[in-house]
């Protein structure tokens, strides 16, 4: 595999959230450091060391609500 996909959101209770696209893998982080140091604990528990994704890409991704 050449790379993973993690969807990341800021959480409601505060610090973000991830979840990897097409793989059960879910963390989270109270800031982007402690997010990404999760991430590539989370992937390296997850997959065997030959089957370990060469990139892990994290897209952020914000809602921003506007009432009218």
């Amino acid at each position: 595999m050449k790379e993973i996909i993690f969807v990341v959101e800021e959480s409601p209770e505060g610090g973000y959230q991830a979840r990897a696209l097409g793989h059960s893998i879910f963390t989270d982080g109270d800031d982007l450091e402690q997010l990404k140091a999760n991430v590539k604990d989370a992937v390296a528990t997850h997959f065997d060391p030959d089957r370990m994704p060469k990139v892990i890409r994290l897209h952020m991704v914000k809602e921003i609500v506007i009432a009218a």
